[in-house]
């Protein structure tokens, strides 16, 4: 593809040991090419989700068709992901925040992150290296909330040891659609 600005490499297909699952799996992601037009569609999406495909195609200043076909292999690809709301966890009435890291016994990973999506205050699970094995993004709407939502955590089997920081303000909050937007408008500079 011509005039090629950005890679979202997401890996390739290899062996991995997950020691968090203590057993051996395939895993395998596809990587895309995000090209000028691509980050900037992304872009558009980003600032105005809602706006109709041929008003955005008169802004990019191309074709109907090309914004159609450029959504769907972005869609396709697992590039773009959703289309939903940014919503303010604050405003929402979610105002505490905290990281919650997890020590967890071999081979109880699926356990307890099948029991982790049970409790709709945990937003994200990451697996993680160094200290501790599953780091957790928790939204509570009071530190008491927060407290309850960590004895239902802690009511999983197989957890050894937590430890939770709270966040004290968002310093800087970026999406991965603005990282794209920015590496595409710095290659362009760069031309």
């Amino acid at each position: 593809m011509a005039g090629v600005r950005h890679t979202v490499n997401c890996g390739t297909s290899h062996w991995s040991i997950c020691p968090i699952i203590d057993r051996l799996e395939v895993v395998t992601v596809v990587t895309m090419t995000i090209d000028d037009l691509d980050a900037r569609l992304i872009g558009l999406l980003r600032a105005e989700p809602n706006l109709p495909v041929i008003e955005m195609a008169r802004r990019l200043d191309v074709a109907r068709g090309t914004v159609q076909a450029r959504l769907g292999r972005l869609h396709d690809s697992g590039v773009i992901v959703g289309y939903g709301p940014d919503v303010d966890a604050a405003a929402s009435g979610y105002a505490v925040l905290a990281f919650t890291t997890l020590e967890i016994t071999q081979g109880s990973g699926d356990t307890i992150v099948a029991g982790l999506s049970e409790i709709p205050e945990v937003l994200e699970v990451f697996a993680v290296t160094g200290p501790g094995d599953l780091h957790l993004r928790i939204a509570a709407r009071s530190n008491e909330h927060l407290h309850a939502v960590l004895e239902r955590v802690l009511e999983l089997p197989g957890i050894r040891r937590t430890e939770t920081k709270l966040a004290l303000h968002t310093a800087l909050r970026r999406t991965v659609a603005d990282l794209v937007v920015s590496d595409a408008a710095r290659a362009a500079v760069a031309t």
